[in-house]
């Protein structure tokens, strides 16, 4: 077949829920079973499969005409080596345009819904077809490319960790972080469940939760008039991140003042452990993939020199 060019299109795709179940019990009358016994519709599982498969054969037949096409499963992206001149088609939802992002330094990424009747894809502004054109416009760079902010958590050992949506800074169950947390000229000890920070991309997700929570015991934030403020995240290119203190405990070795603030490249959010072996740190949700962050580790929490680049 002939190609329009020799440039390296990246095809990242998933698994379906059905793929992921007929693993787990070995076929598909055994998924089948599973399923119905639940009670569910187990044909929404064969309808979520065949359109997924059905796209990403037709996306794989229309970039092996535009470039040199390698499909990457989302289970690899942890230890795939992109090349800094590739070009990164997605087919969604949207945790796996994010979940890409943090692996790539500043490729384009081109976000398409494979499914647009079953998913909104706020991160998938194309559908399958629009590829066609707009893979050739991103060759040439006449596309416009909307910049996200990405967090990284540096450890003192040398480990980095890179977030799109959110980081989490805790526990690896159920229990209790001590450490010490230190903010432009404040510190203090604390024991909590954890601290999410944010980037914009993800401060419509986690973050607002956490807010909303606050909200509800404290009373809603006041915005002009004495109405309440209108809930909503900050900008995705936005400079700075926001870090919050989920469930500090006030004790006589721990505080409870030092929950909430703005973390930019000049004021970064600095966390020693003081617990022994069960703190991580993970990202955008992937609990899979953490660092670990026992006591004595120190943790600089800033927004990242890298940025994704999405295309819209």
């Amino acid at each position: 077949m002939n190609r329009a060019t020799e440039n390296k299109i990246i095809l990242i795709v998933r698994k379906t829920r059905l793929d992921e179940l007929i693993a787990r019990h070995n076929t598909r009358s055994q998924a089948q079973f599973y399923v119905e016994h639940l009670g569910a519709d187990f044909s929404d599982y064969e309808r979520e499969h065949r359109q997924y498969r059905e796209t990403v054969q037709r996306a794989g037949e229309i970039l092996s005409r535009l470039g040199r096409v390698q499909v990457v499963d989302r289970s690899f992206l942890p230890n795939f080596l992109f090349g800094k001149e590739d070009t990164i088609v997605v087919l969604g939802q949207d945790g796996l345009v994010a979940n890409t992002l943090k692996y790539l330094d500043r490729q384009p990424v081109i976000g398409v819904n494979p499914d647009p009747a079953r998913w909104d894809g706020i991160l998938l502004p194309f559908r399958v077809e629009d590829l066609v054109f707009i893979v050739p416009d991103v060759f040439t760079e006449r596309r416009k490319i909307r910049s996200i902010t990405m967090a990284q958590a540096s450890l003192s050992n040398g480990q980095v960790l890179y977030a799109v949506n959110d980081l989490f800074i805790g526990p690896r169950s159920h229990t209790s972080l001590r450490y010490t947390i230190r903010h432009v000229k404040r510190e203090e000890r604390q024991s909590s469940s954890g601290i999410i920070v944010s980037t914009g991309l993800g401060s419509t997700g986690w973050f607002t939760s956490i807010l909303a929570g606050a909200e509800g015991i404290a009373g809603p934030r006041k915005g002009a008039g004495g109405k309440a403020a209108p809930a909503g995240g900050f900008a995705w290119e936005a400079d700075y991140l926001y870090f919050s203190v989920r469930e500090p405990f006030p004790s006589k070795t721990s505080g409870a003042s030092v929950v909430f603030g703005k973390i930019t490249r000049e004021s970064p959010l600095r966390i020693e452990s003081h617990t022994p072996d069960t703190g991580v740190i993970f990202s955008d949700g992937i609990e899979n993939d953490f660092l670990q962050f026992p006591s004595g580790m120190n943790a600089e929490i800033t927004v990242s020199e890298r940025a994704g680049r999405l295309v819209i």
